[in-house]
C-alpha cells in the first residue's frame, strides 16, 4: 500500500469534519515511505522519543483509538516509585472512533493533579527549575482533543532536545506493510502487548530517586528531561542501536 499520503505538521493537527476548524500552519507532504508507525502519546516514553528521532516515523492518527495506552498516558518515577498519568478522555461506549477525535474529558480536574505530581516528582531534579516554565503553561490551558495536547508537547519536547525531526501525521489509516515497524499497540504499559525492539536498548542516566529505587527504564520523556537536560539527547541517541 502507497504509505505517501502523511504528512508533517507543526503545533496544530489537522482535523476535517469538526464544528471547531483551527487554523493550521503550511505543511509539507511526506513523500517518503514511513519505517516506523506510531500513535500518538502523552508524553512518550524514551523508546517512542527514540522512534521519532529516527526521521523515518508517522503518527497515525486515523486508527481506532485504544484505551489504556500511552496515546493518553505516561509514566514518571515518583517519591512512590513509577507512576502513571492519565488524561481522562470522553469514548462513547462501544463505538470505534479514531484518534484524532477522542475530546479530553475537561470535567475532571486533571491538569491540577498532573502537574502537582509532576512538580512533587521532579522538584529537586537539576533541571526542572530550567523546564519548569515549558510545561506549565499546558497544566493551565484548556485543550479539547488530546491529538492536539500531545502534538503540543512533544513540540516542546523537540525544542527543549534542540532537535527537529521529519515526523508526518498520517491522512488515513495506516495499514503496515514490510518493511515498516508498527509500534501502535506494541508499545504499550500492558506486559502481554510488548514485543523485542532489537533497536532499542535503554541507556542509564541520573534519576531523582536514585538512593531509593533501581534505574527505571523507559520513562516518560519528561523524566530524562528533568535530571539530564541538554544531555538528554545523546541519551536517547546511546539508547538507539544501529
Amino acid at each position: 500500500p502507497d504509505l505517501a499520503g502523511s504528512r508533517r505538521t507543526g503545533h496544530r493537527v489537522p482535523r476535517r469534519g469538526t464544528r471547531r476548524n483551527r487554523p493550521v500552519r503550511p505543511e509539507k507532504i511526506t513523500r517518503n515511505p514511513p519505517t516506523v508507525i506510531l500513535s500518538t502519546a502523552y508524553l512518550g516514553n524514551v523508546q517512542y522519543y527514540t522512534k521519532l528521532l529516527s526521521g523515518k516515523a508517522v503518527i497515525d492518527l486515523h486508527e481506532h483509538y485504544r484505551k489504556q495506552s500511552y496515546r493518553n498516558r505516561c509514566d514518571i518515577l515518583t517519591a512512590n516509585g513509577t507512576s502513571p498519568l492519565i488524561v481522562p478522555v470522553l469514548q462513547p461506549s462501544g463505538l470505534k472512533k479514531p484518534t484524532r477525535d477522542i475530546r479530553i474529558d475537561s470535567s475532571k480536574k486533571w491538569q491540577h493533579q498532573h502537574w502537582q505530581t509532576i512538580v512533587s516528582a521532579y522538584r529537586s531534579s537539576p533541571y526542572f527549575v530550567h523546564y519548569e516554565e515549558r510545561f506549565a503553561p499546558f497544566y493551565r490551558k484548556r485543550y479539547e482533543f488530546l491529538a492536539d495536547l500531545n502534538a503540543e508537547l512533544q513540540q516542546t519536547v523537540f525544542d527543549l532536545l534542540q532537535t527537529e525531526p521529519e515526523v508526518g501525521y498520517s491522512e488515513s489509516y495506516l495499514p503496515c506493510p514490510a518493511p515498516a515497524e508498527d509500534f501502535r499497540d506494541t508499545l504499550s504499559p500492558k506486559p502481554g502487548l510488548q514485543r523485542p525492539d532489537p533497536a532499542f536498548r535503554p541507556a542509564t542516566y541520573y534519576q531523582v530517586f536514585a538512593e531509593r529505587y533501581p534505574f527505571a527504564a523507559n520513562l516518560s520523556i519528561i523524566d530524562l528531561l528533568f535530571c539530564e537536560g541538554p544531555a538528554a539527547t545523546g541519551i536517547l541517541q546511546d539508547s538507539t542501536v544501529r
